[in-house]
């Protein structure tokens, strides 16, 4: 799956994997907001739903980050485990190591902004 090529090198966007979530995500939340869309490439929604929350970070400038969680790819699956996820794409918002919410289906950008001022409201503002 390709990222938008601006946002990944400003770190917008990146890949996490089983061994540095917790540093990749969680830690990372202490200070900011970091959405984690857990996806599987045999995933049709998964596809659609990837330039909506490109779209969404993009737009945010930095407010909040994206975590792409590959759920076939190594040990990623164990994540899948422990957060108890149904089905695929799931996406999770972590602010200070904790869940502030989660969506699983695919959903257009407009949607998604409105999911994340509900669950993040005044920390999207900075």
């Amino acid at each position: 799956m390709s990222f938008n090529k601006h946002a990944v090198a400003a770190g917008l966007i990146f890949e996490a994997h089983l061994e540095d979530f917790q540093t990749k995500v969680l830690d990372a939340s202490m200070d900011e907001l970091i959405m984690v869309d857990f996806w599987a490439d045999w995933c049709g929604p998964c596809h659609a739903i990837a330039p909506a929350l490109q779209r969404v970070v993009d737009e945010l400038n930095g407010a909040v980050r994206l975590a792409k969680v590959e759920v076939d790819e190594g040990e990623n699956m164990k994540l899948a485990g422990r957060y108890a996820l149904r089905g695929f794409p799931t996406v999770m918002l972590f602010h200070q190591g904790q869940e502030l919410g989660r969506f699983s289906g695919a959903h257009p950008a407009h949607w998604i902004e409105h999911w994340l001022a509900e669950h993040a409201g005044p920390l999207l503002d900075g």
